[in-house]
């Protein structure tokens, strides 16, 4: 049950599985530090799409962050089974 601020506010939720896209005029710290704060809320598993370095970003709970370069195939893992995703 959420309070009554956290009804009309952000509530303390996370999903299991997110996706970034860092668009030309996001600074990266921000996002990587937003992406810490869904792990630290629950987050499965996340990617953080960075074009201008052709990289991605995968967050895992309880995993140090992996970075790989494009092109790449992500998966959805146990989170989304089936899911797949061609990044180039």
């Amino acid at each position: 049950m959420l309070s009554e601020t956290e009804r009309v506010g952000f509530p303390p939720i996370c999903s299991d599985f997110v996706i970034e896209l860092r668009s030309g005029s996001d600074r990266l710290k921000p996002l990587q530090e937003k992406m810490q704060e869904y792990l630290n809320s629950g987050l499965r598993i996340g990617w953080l799409i960075n074009p201008q370095s052709r990289q991605v970003e995968i967050y895992r709970m309880g995993q140090p962050v992996e970075v790989v370069d494009f092109p790449v195939t992500l998966s959805g893992e146990d989170v989304l089974p089936g899911l797949s995703i061609q990044i180039s």
